[in-house]
């Protein structure tokens, strides 16, 4: 008996389960971004550009600011321009579960190995204050020293 519960186990893995962060992003990001390739001029796409971004620390710290504090601003990502204004997830998510959106979206991209963001990454962004427009800012900065995606 145990072992079949045991294969019953694994078979979720394999078999409906879905991974935390996908599980997270679905009911919270995926109504805009859909499935994570977002709506040409309307939600920008995210798979293929947050493993990107997701390579230095300082782009890590900005995407966990981007769902702890929302963005709203003007850019342009894979030609379609955005003025953009999303949502604040920091009442409503944990670090655990930004960290597990983020990680799941950047494992869908081209990088690899992917990098990754920890908890703690999260942790450490959410001591600070922040709003949707300080988010834009630091896109910005970061801009300068490479173009984002």
């Amino acid at each position: 008996m145990k072992r079949i519960a045991f294969l019953g186990c694994l078979a979720l893995a394999c078999c409906g389960k879905k991974p935390a962060g996908q599980a997270v992003y679905g009911p919270n990001c995926g109504i805009c971004h859909h499935g994570g390739s977002g709506m040409p001029g309307e939600t920008p796409p995210l798979v293929g550009r947050v493993d990107f971004i997701a390579q230095t620390p300082e782009g890590r710290h900005y995407l966990a600011n981007v769902l702890l504090n929302g963005l709203r601003g003007r850019f342009t990502t894979q030609g379609y321009r955005y003025n953009y204004s999303m949502p604040a997830y920091r009442n409503r998510l944990t670090d655990q579960q930004i960290a597990d959106t983020l990680n799941w979206l950047i494992a869908r991209g081209n990088i690899k190995p992917s990098p990754t963001i920890t908890p703690a990454e999260v942790a450490s962004a959410r001591a600070q204050q922040g709003d949707p427009a300080a988010s834009y800012q630091e896109r910005q900065l970061l801009e300068q020293k490479q173009p984002l995606p």
